[in-house]
Order: C-alpha cells, then structure tokens, then sequence
C-alpha cells in the first residue's frame, strides 16, 4: 500500500479486547465475504453459509447479554462490526442488524423462562431471525397494521400479511406485531413465530434494484396458530416494543450506510490515484482532490454521529433523536458519496466491472428502510418543537 489512498479505519475502541474483535472481523471479511460480494449479488445468491460461520463465530450475539449466549459487547463496538461486515457486502451487514432487531423483543421483554428456552439457539445456535412489522398498507404508518391475532384459551390464530420482510422466506423465526385489540398503537401485541408453523408462507422475494442477495419478501398468516407461551411482553405492548427496537435498529443502519460509503470511498481513491489523463493521476487535478475530501468528512461525520448515539445508549440514557440523526445524516451520506464515487470513475463507474454502480443502488434502500428520511426528519423534528397541532 502506497502513503496515500485506501486504508483501513482508524477506529477509537474502548478496550483491547474490542480491538482484536475488530481485527477478526475485518479479516473474517476480506478472507470470506468481500472476494464473491460482487459475483453472488448478481446472481441473487443468498449467503446462508455466511450467517451460519458468524453465527458460530459469535458476530450474531454481540450486544447482547453472556447470561443468553450473547457477546455482551457495547453498541459503540457492535456498530463498528456491522460498518465492517456492511463494508464487505451490505446483505450480509445489513442481514446482522435484522437478526439483532429480530432478538430485540424477546431479551428486552420476554419473561426469564421465554429467554432461557430461545435466546441460546437464535443467538448462537446457527438461526436467523426477521422482523415483521410493516404491511402492504401500513408502512411509514406502521400503527395502522391490520394483521390480527385472536386469542383462544392459551392459542392465539395470526391471520393477515407482513411486507418488505428481510430474510422473509429464509429466516428460522420472525418476531411479529399483529393486532390484539382495537385500532391505534395501544391495540398491538408482539409474537415469537417460527418459521415451519403451519399456515405460515412466503411469497416470491421482491425484485430490487440492488442487495439482489438478501431477500425481502410478503409473508402471509393463514390461521397461523401459536401457544401463549410465544407472546412477548404484555398484551397491547406491542408497539412500545417495536419503537423501542427501532431506535436500534436505525443505528444498525446508520452504521451500515457508513461501511458502504467508505467502500465507495476507497475505490474512488483506488482508481484516481492509478488512472492518468494529461500526464498525470486524475487525483492530481484539484476539482477531483475536493470531492474526495468532502466524501471521506461526510464519512468521518456520519462515524461521530452514530457512535455518540451508540455511547448513549451504552450509558443508558435517551438516544431516540440522535438515533434518527445518526439514520438521516449516514444514509444521506451513503447517497451522496456512492453518486460521487460513479461520477469518479467516470464511464468505468457506469459499468458492472467496478463495484462503484453496486454501492450508488445499494445506498438507496437504506435511505428507505428501518423509516424513511423523511419520518426521521418528523422525529427529530418532535424532539424540537413538538407534536404536531392536529
């Protein structure tokens, strides 16, 4: 490697053993996962064999508790390993975040005995996890989902469809959010449900524009039956639950977006300090030097920020706003310098021989998913002034 161009992040970590955790990951996923990234999205190949070698590896357990089989690391850390895995291929750090969003409901709410019988296997036992939340008709509005579930004696009956469901069709559980009472955010119960339960299919992955490997698909519950045992939390508690989760998970992605933009990042500075025009590398001419300068402090922002609301969280302390700070700025960011870095390589970065056109459609969904940029700006936007006057 030359003094100046692509290298690795120079990451604050707060132990040692953080450090080393990093240096694994990072090796993890230029030895197995970067090197047919490119190859398996375009074929729509679905990297299971890789979620079951992080799954033994303890990657899919990180922040969550020793007692359960999780690695009991921060957020700060657990975040900084997804922007690695992210960085690799974006199905598979993207996927990790699902997983982890997946886990969230039962070891936040369910009772000891719910999490002694489930946590060990979905943390480290080789599953892995969806979430379903959104429906075709309630997305942004997810408190106006409309999938119901009916309690009779100690059996509850689902019956409706789930959309946009990541690893829909090939996880081993999904955690659910149907409706138990009557309409509004009050009337929401969350469910444990594996994936063999009978009633329960998938229908076709949806045709994307980009993470063609990681599918997403509807999920229909015809008379899906699970015992009570399988309900998390308290009846009507769902939605507080889901929230919860979601302050989470928008971090996931917040940090994914950041592993995509330094990947794009790197293979801007790559090609401009090897291609020459006018006698000289395309990095000499100083149009080209500022946009690179104002992709990699996008990049170093967008780190600050989902790291500062990851020390919050760590601490124990409200991080709801800068958790959509943190999704809104990196997604953004992701956007911009992926755009920027196809615009860097010029007709190259146009064409499937170069990654470059890979991340710039890879970006966009992030801008979307876990809320759209425009519900966290709403969020953000209440934390400042207010609900809005209806």
């Amino acid at each position: 490697m030359t003094e100046y161009g692509p290298r690795p992040v120079d990451r604050r970590l707060p132990t040692e053993e953080a450090r080393d955790l990093l240096t694994l990951v990072r090796e993890l996923a230029e030895r197995e996962i970067r090197p047919t990234a490119a190859e398996e999205e375009d074929a729509g190949h679905f990297p299971r064999a890789t979620f079951t070698l992080l799954s033994e590896a303890g990657l899919l357990s990180l922040p969550y508790d020793e007692e359960f089989g999780g690695g009991g690391q921060p957020y700060e850390v657990y975040l900084q390993v997804l922007e690695e895995l992210a960085a690799a291929r974006l199905t598979v750090g993207l996927g990790v975040s699902v997983h982890t969003l997946a886990c969230h409901a039962l070891a936040g709410y369910g009772s000891k005995e719910q999490r002694a019988e489930h946590l060990p296997d979905m943390l480290g036992g080789g599953l892995l996890g969806a979430y379903c939340l959104s429906e075709p008709s309630s997305g942004s509005d997810a408190a106006s989902l409309t999938t119901r579930a009916t309690r009779e004696g100690d059996v509850w009956t689902l019956e409706g469809t789930k959309a946009w469901t990541t690893h829909g069709g090939v996880a081993d559980f999904y955690t659910v959010l149907a409706r138990t009472g009557g309409s509004g955010a009050h009337g929401i119960t969350a469910f444990l449900v594996p994936a063999d339960a009978e009633g329960l299919s998938a229908a076709a992955p949806e045709r994307k524009m980009g993470m063609k490997g990681s599918p997403t698909a509807q999920l229909h519950f015809d008379a899906v039956r699970i015992p009570d045992s399988r309900r998390i939390g308290e009846e009507g508690q769902g939605f507080a639950i889901a929230l919860s989760a979601l302050d989470s998970g928008r971090l996931g992605i917040a940090a994914c977006a950041i592993g995509v933009a330094q990947s794009a990042l790197d293979e801007a500075l790559a090609y401009t300090a090897e291609r020459q025009q006018f006698g000289r590398p395309i990095a000499d001419f100083q149009g080209l030097r500022f946009m690179l300068a104002d992709m990699a402090t996008q990049i170093e922002a967008g780190r600050a920020l989902y790291l500062t609301a990851a020390r919050l969280r760590d601490a124990g302390l409200p991080f709801s706003k800068e958790a959509a700070m943190a999704k809104l700025f990196c997604t953004d960011t992701a956007m911009r310098v992926t755009t920027d870095a196809v615009q860097l390589l010029g007709g190259y970065g146009y064409t499937l021989d170069f990654p470059a056109e890979r991340f710039m459609r890879e970006a966009k969904v992030l801008q979307i998913v876990e809320g759209t940029n425009q519900i966290q700006r709403m969020v953000i936007a209440r934390h400042l002034a207010g609900p809005e006057k209806r």
